[in-house]
């Protein structure tokens, strides 16, 4: 008896999360019907990707620590462009370039786009119907969009089929942008929304790239977001990922990036907000002596969830990579990380270290960290490990013994364990806004 009810209920939650994934893309081809970029092709492919999916669980492997459960009882909306009046609130960094956009709708009003020879910032929507969009750029445009390893996740796949703009940056070989580059992200009310964006540096190019996601209101929402990085030979880019939702927003990310000969890339990723978060960054070194860093900090509270899923691959000889993952866990919040590196057996002379550290501030906070090494090369160095701790006792005492009170030293503590992260960030002006915030946080 205890066996049949057990199969039934299995049964009946399956059928529940097909029908709910079906509705989510449902939802998200109305929202591409609405959209004017002639992609059907490439959303066709997506619709029959998540159609051969369901909506995960914790059978599966890639999301055993992360339970999407909440979900199912929200029938999520496609968002609505939001009000005119609506003012974005994001101002940490000041920059001639900026792609903003509320609830995956692109807003001109809030932008500063650049289409010149060499250079284009601007959302795909503008640039076809611009003339100086060439056929090369679109050539090139269409050869990159939704072409990264990886675009048959199903999120990945329900976004390919459900954005309704492609925030495009792309530089010409040997182009260089100072400025940051900031694509801005708000959202409001309750709904459901694809975010897209796509950067593509040619031989030599050099760019810093800041994502910024954040929202208003309390309302329950989903954004989707999938940005697209790639790197021809020699070229660097600089990214900076902000991720400070509103409280009851579900957040699933992913960022995929190609790396060809000598280029360099280094992402760092503040978790700041969102009900629960989930940011997969996957790395691809498709040529010799590339150069990756991957920076994460993740600072939760009451009841929040942050996952940081990742994937390195090494194919090349001489390649090197780092990857410092910090998570700071209070209340009853949840940490996740599950960072994979392989190395192939092509990959000879490579140099590769992973840390993943976690901080708990609570006993019934929760930590998970799962770091995987896969090496079939055997000319490599090659590192990982996590930790899981609280603040040491001998270290309260010790500033105490200076002078300053418990308290302080505890948010003294927890202000140098994130820094670490944070000064990874070469922009002077967004690593003293995160400063503040996490100084107000430890609080």
């Amino acid at each position: 008896m205890t066996k049949s009810i057990s199969t039934t209920n299995v049964s009946a939650s399956a059928v529940n999360r097909a029908t709910y994934l079906k509705h989510l893309l449902t939802q998200a081809s109305a929202a591409a019907d609405e959209s004017t970029l002639p992609l059907k092709a490439l959303r066709d492919q997506a619709i029959a990707t998540v159609s051969d999916h369901t909506f995960p669980s914790g059978r599966d492997e890639e999301w055993r620590f992360t339970d999407l459960s909440d979900m199912l009882s929200l029938p999520f909306q496609r968002a609505a462009k939001g009000t005119d009046a609506h003012q974005l609130a994001f101002s940490a960094v000041q920059s001639d370039y900026q792609l903003a956009s509320l609830n995956g709708h692109y807003r001109s009003s809030d932008s500063k786009t650049l289409k010149q020879a060499g250079v284009v910032v601007a959302p795909l929507s503008e640039l076809l119907q611009s003339p100086d969009y060439t056929q090369k750029l679109e050539a090139i445009v269409s050869s990159r969009l939704a072409q990264l390893q990886g675009a048959e996740e199903v999120f990945t796949a329900l976004n390919t089929a459900g954005f309704t703009d492609v925030m495009v940056v792309w530089l010409a070989a040997d182009q260089v942008i100072e400025e940051p580059v900031c694509v801005v992200r708000e959202s409001e009310g309750e709904a459901i929304a694809h975010l897209r964006t796509l950067v593509i540096a040619e031989r030599h190019a050099k760019l810093t790239l800041v994502e910024s996601f954040s929202g208003t209101g309390e309302a329950t929402r989903c954004n989707t977001s999938v940005t697209e990085i790639w790197l021809a030979e020699g070229a660097q880019v600089n990214h900076v990922r902000l991720q400070d939702e509103s409280a009851e927003t579900f957040h699933i990310a992913k960022t995929a990036v190609d790396q060809a000969a000598n280029s360099r890339y280094q992402c760092t990723a503040i978790d700041l907000g969102a009900k629960l978060s989930r940011h997969h960054l996957e790395v691809y070194q498709s040529g010799p002596q590339t150069d990756t860093h991957m920076y994460g900090l993740s600072a939760l509270g009451d009841r929040q969830l942050a996952d940081t899923h990742s994937l390195l691959t090494l194919i090349h000889p001489h390649s090197s990579a780092t990857q410092i993952q910090k998570n700071i866990v209070d209340d009853k919040a949840h940490a996740v990380f599950n960072g994979k590196v392989f190395v192939a057996q092509t990959a000879q002379l490579t140099d590769a270290a992973q840390l993943n550290r976690n901080l708990m501030l609570s006993n019934k906070a929760r930590i998970d960290t799962k770091p995987e090494l896969d090496i079939v090369a055997d000319n490599v160095k090659c590192a990982h490990g996590a930790t899981v701790s609280q603040l040491q006792p001998d270290e309260v005492f010790y500033l105490q013994s200076r002078g300053i009170s418990a308290e302080q030293a505890q948010r003294l503590l927890l202000y140098g364990f994130a820094m670490e992260i944070v000064e990874k960030i070469s922009i002077e002006s967004l690593r003293q806004s995160l400063s503040d915030r996490l100084t107000e946080w430890a609080q």
